[in-house]
């Protein structure tokens, strides 16, 4: 067998290998969904995207005999670090054939990359933070993955654990079929939220850009004693939301309110995977086409987004937010949602799903050295 060679990205031919390998790998799965090949440029691009204003990336492509046989990135985010405490770095974009020695390399130039500049723990997949596509898929593989979430093949998860990682934290994704949402439930959830002063109401779409800064205040203070969490900037959040607006459906967005201040917020989109799918990662010449046809056939919603500020977690909110979205998704003549992703230890929001009907279908895992 040849010599495997693992290697910084330096060049403009490294970067589009990089971002070619995984439309390679995965040419002849079923399951996988091609992202678009321009939103995936813009995000590993330092001057296109937000994240890098504050983060640092460092790409490595592994090859055997000339060929590209996996890739990763090492990821230091000085956010994470200074809201943690911790001097934490990260891994991301893994992609793979199924080789131990390619898993094995690929993590330790991730690890030592990020050693030699202070990181004292390693963790992801995370592309390239908590508040991406993060977590290797261990469990629901008969599936395609909803919008946003990642998908890989069985034998990622025990080569990264035969590479000498162990498990850090399980994210799961509910299942929540429409016959199967329990609709006494959701008017009880909604009932019982008016009567504690918990008042719902639409995104305004005529006042977007102030509502979006509404929301990112919810977002940080939301999640910001959830296990993994780093605040997202203004910037990253102003662009996911002028990102998010070509798809968004006014009646799938809520803003929860309590005399007055908003403190909570759910957000869901139609599956857009389920158009991807007949893409393979081009719009043009006739992607942009096919997306517009498919695009109409949509059967299925992901919940992408559903947080109540901290001091809120006790009240009905949070279960309120996913009853008005069910309803929604019902009226609106979708065949279900995906709730995704929620930590395994988060018992309140867990316990708000399954009373509804939901159930968990997908788990995904972030590993560490």
């Amino acid at each position: 067998m040849s010599l495997l060679e693992i290697s910084p990205i330096h060049s403009s031919a490294d970067r589009r290998e990089f971002l070619s390998f995984p439309y390679d790998l995965y040419s002849q799965d079923r399951y996988w969904v091609a992202p678009l090949r321009l939103d995936q440029k813009t995000l590993l691009d330092p001057l296109k995207h937000p994240f890098h204003l504050h983060a640092t990336m460092q790409g490595f492509l592994a090859r055997r005999a000339g060929r590209t046989v996996g890739r990763i990135a090492a990821i230091l985010d000085p956010n994470y670090s200074q809201f943690h405490a911790e001097k934490a770095g990260f891994f991301g974009f893994l992609e793979m054939v199924d080789d131990q020695e390619v898993a094995t390399g690929l993590l330790a130039a991730a690890r030592d990359w990020l050693h030699a500049r202070g990181a004292e723990v390693l963790r992801g997949p995370v592309n390239p933070s908590t508040n991406y596509e993060c977590g290797v898929l261990v469990d629901g593989f008969g599936s395609s993955p909803r919008i946003m979430m990642t998908y890989n093949p069985a034998y990622y998860g025990p080569r990264i654990e035969a590479a000498g990682l162990r498990k850090a934290k399980d994210l799961l994704a509910y299942d929540l079929p429409v016959t199967r949402a329990r609709a006494d439930r959701v008017q009880t959830l909604t009932d019982r939220a008016e009567s504690s002063g918990i008042h719902l109401r639409k995104l305004r779409l005529d006042d977007y850009d102030n509502e979006v800064e509404l929301a990112w205040g919810i977002y940080n203070s939301a999640w910001a004693k959830n296990w993994g969490f780093v605040p997202m900037t203004r910037a990253e959040f102003l662009h996911h939301g002028h990102e998010l607006k070509q798809i968004l459906i006014p009646d799938l967005a809520w803003i929860a309110e309590s005399g007055g201040q908003a403190v909570g917020f759910a957000l869901a989109i139609p599956d857009i995977n389920e158009a991807l799918h007949h893409l393979r990662g081009r719009l043009f010449p006739f992607g942009l086409l096919k997306l517009l046809w498919y695009q109409r056939k949509i059967q299925y919603l992901r919940v992408i987004v559903l947080g109540v500020r901290h001091e809120y977690r006790s009240t009905p909110a949070a279960a309120a937010l996913y009853a008005a979205l069910i309803r929604e998704c019902a009226r609106l003549k979708f065949r279900g949602a995906e709730c995704s992703w929620i930590l395994e230890d988060n018992v309140l929001m867990r316990r708000s799903l399954e009373a509804l009907g939901a159930t968990v279908y997908k788990t995904y895992r972030i590993y560490e050295f």
